[in-house]
């Protein structure tokens, strides 16, 4: 039993340095520093969840951070009042009155868009800022209230280390295309649908 135990610890040893001599020659073939654009989509919980996760790393960093919310709106939300405590660091902007089925006006939700698509605008021209995050945009891309050309031409032509992250369900496959890193998440299981409200710290 004791000789199968390091035969076992052995192998192991083995694998976790040809694991390592693998990794440390990728490590050391990435060189390349630019900004990046980070898609966060899919049916599943933590797009934005994420995002502003990032945001927190961001800060940590010292980095000065936009934060622009398409289509939310209608209730603050605890990323919202805490990273309002950041004025000098988080420029942060909500410009949604709420999903598309509570507002049920779709020309309005296009004017909103525009409007919150100014700012972020704003946002992508400011060297300063080190990271974007456009929360919910492949929402307002999905139902055509923007334009996906003009947008990923504005997001192009921002600040060479400038990071952007873009959430939302149903990302469009231009904005994939276009990302560096794409990540989807997807639904396995959900409170909700056990009749669990959507509760303060979790979902909002």
């Amino acid at each position: 039993m004791m000789s199968e135990s390091i035969e076992r610890d052995e192998r192991h040893r083995a694998r976790m340095q040809r694991k390592k001599a693998l990794i440390d020659e990728k490590i050391a073939e990435a060189q390349d520093e630019y900004g990046l654009l980070l898609v966060h989509t899919g049916n599943g919980k933590g797009k934005s969840s994420s995002a502003f996760g990032m945001v927190a790393r961001a800060l940590g960093h010292g980095y000065k951070v936009g934060v622009v919310q398409f289509i939310k709106g209608a209730a603050s939300t605890g990323e919202e009042v805490f990273f309002r405590r950041f004025p000098e660091e988080v420029s942060y902007h909500v410009m949604g009155e709420g999903f598309t089925w509570e507002t049920q006006d779709r020309q309005r939700d296009i004017d909103k868009a525009r409007e919150a698509w100014a700012v972020a605008v704003q946002l992508l021209s400011d060297p300063s800022i080190a990271l974007v995050v456009l929360d919910e945009l492949n929402i307002a891309l999905k139902y055509g209230y923007l334009e996906l050309e003009q947008v990923l031409a504005d997001i192009e032509a921002r600040p060479l280390l400038q990071h952007v992250v873009v959430t939302g369900r149903g990302a469009l496959p231009g904005m994939i295309e276009a990302a560096d890193t794409v990540t989807d998440m997807s639904l396995i299981k959900h409170a909700f649908k056990a009749g669990v409200k959507a509760q303060k710290g979790v979902e909002f």
